[in-house]
This record gives C-alpha cells, sequence and structure tokens, in this order.
C-alpha cells in the first residue's frame, strides 16, 4: 500500500510485495559469489568475511521486512545496511588507504554521522515519496570520495572498481527514489530494482575490498 511506502504493497497480506521480497534473493547472491571468490584466494580474509555474512543478513532482514512490515522488521532491515556503511568504509580507510585500524574506525564513525546529518537536512527539501532515500545520499558520496581518494594514494585499479560500484548505487538510488513518483505508470513499482541492483553493488565492493592490495 501507497501508505507503507512502497508502490507494490497494495495489502497487508505477507505476498503483497512479491517482487520486493524475490528481489531480496540478490543479497545472498552477492554474498555466495564473494564467500566463493573469497575461498580462491587461499588466505582468510576476517573482515571481509563478515561483511559479506553481513550481505546474507541484509537479504534476509529486507525479505522480512516486504513481506512482514512491523517496527522490529523495519529494525531487521536497516540496521545492516547502516552496519555495513558502517564497517565498509572503515575498512576502506584502512585497506585502500593505509590508516591505523583505530583511525579507519574514527573516521568510520564521523563517516555515518555525517551521513545522518545531510539525510535530516536534504530530507525536507525532497518530495514526500523521494525523502526516505535521502539516508542514502551520504553513502553515494562517500563512495565517490573512497574512489577518489584511492587514486591520489596510487591505487588506480580499486579506486575504478569503487567508482564503478558508485555508479551502480546512483542507478539503484533513482530506482528507490522513483518508485512512489511512477506508481501511476508502473503499478508494481521500482523498489525491486533497488534490491537486484545493491545486490550487485554489494558484491562489487566486496570484491574490490578482497582484490585490493593491503596499503601499509
Amino acid at each position: 500500500m501507497q501508505g507503507a511506502g512502497y508502490c507494490e504493497r497494495l495489502s497487508s497480506a505477507f505476498w503483497a510485495e512479491p517482487l520486493n521480497a524475490v528481489s531480496n534473493a540478490a543479497f545472498l547472491l552477492a554474498a555466495l559469489l564473494a564467500f566463493s571468490l573469497l575461498r580462491r584466494q587461499g588466505y582468510r580474509d576476517w573482515p571481509v568475511e563478515g561483511l559479506t555474512a553481513l550481505v546474507a543478513i541484509i537479504g534476509v532482514g529486507s525479505f522480512l521486512f516486504h513481506t512482514m512490515p512491523q517496527r522490529w522488521t523495519l529494525l531487521a532491515d536497516v540496521v545492516p545496511i547502516q552496519l555495513f556503511a558502517l564497517c565498509y568504509f572503515g575498512l576502506a580507510l584502512n585497506r585502500f588507504l593505509g590508516l591505523s585500524p583505530l583511525l579507519a574506525a574514527i573516521g568510520a564513525v564521523v563517516f555515518l554521522a555525517a551521513c545522518f546529518s545531510l539525510a535530516a537536512g536534504l530530507a525536507p527539501l525532497l518530495p514526500t515519496g523521494m525523502r526516505s532515500s535521502a539516508g542514502y545520499a551520504g553513502f553515494l558520496i562517500g563512495l565517490a570520495g573512497v574512489a577518489f581518494a584511492a587514486r591520489l594514494h596510487g591505487d588506480a585499479l580499486t579506486a575504478a572498481r569503487i567508482a564503478i560500484a558508485g555508479l551502480v548505487f546512483a542507478l539503484s538510488l533513482t530506482f528507490r527514489s522513483l518508485d512512489s513518483a511512477l506508481c501511476g505508470a508502473v503499478p508494481f513499482g521500482l523498489h525491486w530494482g533497488w534490491h537486484l541492483l545493491n545486490g550487485l553493488l554489494l558484491y562489487l565492493l566486496l570484491r574490490a575490498a578482497i582484490l585490493a592490495p593491503r596499503a601499509g
């Protein structure tokens, strides 16, 4: 139902959002592909393994929310996403740019706080149906910043991988933002595109972390 925030939902039934629910398989596939790539590296990469498990959790949490929209399922959907953003940015600062674990952790917390502040300032300026997407604007800026910083640090390949991931995220955020606005033209909505493209996004980010040379 439109009041629930997604064009596809027209009732309170479990399968009222079939496309939004099933498209969460993209996160599970992303996690599976990342785990497969990790195994081929021949060594344990605990930080990325944890992030990969978190991607699978994102898929489960989002499925729960799009089948049973309640407060606890909303938390199951949103919290793993925020946690992934926090941890991945910290990993990027440490692995791509060579910051110490302490400085990387501080940078990640500052980044997430900046994202919340940006969302609070941006949301009121957007149409009602797009305001929930404001919370992700900071993530897009963060990806651009990481790509630029990695390039300056001399790792052009990682910079290109993150930049490509950023382009995918820009497209996925467009799908999410237009879900409500185009509801009349696309009755089943566009939120499923957000899921599919974000599955690709998260795999690309995990792949960049797995294949990046260790900065030091």
